[in-house]
């Protein structure tokens, strides 16, 4: 029996695990010193903590984009969403070699979240309500099958960064 109607809810986040981030770019680190076509070349990955980026040095963009691909299949085996990495441009840096920021993107930024928003408006899903707080989302509804609907069509989109669903209320 049921008394007052309760409203469940949701948090949509996007986070990077920055041990799984730092273990992949260690097993990145040795593929490359042993791989033949890396052998003598100036290739290098940086990883800066506090700062979220990744810096890849090479001889040059055909080896930094062979380095990236190194990267970001570690990246994947550990579960880590690449769409939250965005790449900078390739430039020369000293020592006839080139250069790629590459920042992690922590949170949903608010380009993205208002999409998402909007998207959910856009759904014309009874009773859905979704706010956003500070680098996530709180998607509100009597409903738990509505919630359900909304993580799904949240799944279909591709909003430029992975979502995670989580701290579920009812």
């Amino acid at each position: 029996m049921r008394g007052m109607a309760t409203s469940c809810s949701f948090d949509i986040t996007s986070n990077v695990d920055l041990q799984e981030v730092d273990n992949a770019l260690n097993q990145a680190r040795k593929e490359v010193a042993q791989r033949y076509d890396f052998k003598g070349s100036k290739s290098s990955i940086e990883f800066d903590e506090k700062e979220s980026t990744l810096t890849l040095v090479s001889d040059d963009a055909f080896k930094l984009n062979a380095l990236w691909e190194v990267v970001q299949t570690r990246l994947v085996r550990r579960n880590v969403p690449v769409q939250n990495m965005k790449r900078e441009e390739i430039i020369a840096a000293g020592g006839n070699t080139v250069k790629q920021e590459i920042s992690l993107q922590q949170g949903i930024p608010s380009d993205a979240a208002r999409d998402i928003v909007k998207f959910l408006k856009d759904a014309k899903l009874k009773k859905v309500q979704a706010s956003i707080q500070g680098d996530q989302l709180r998607v509100t509804s009597p409903s738990r099958d509505e919630l359900q609907d909304v993580m799904r069509l949240l799944r279909e989109q591709d909003f430029g960064v992975a979502l995670q669903f989580g701290n579920f209320r009812s």
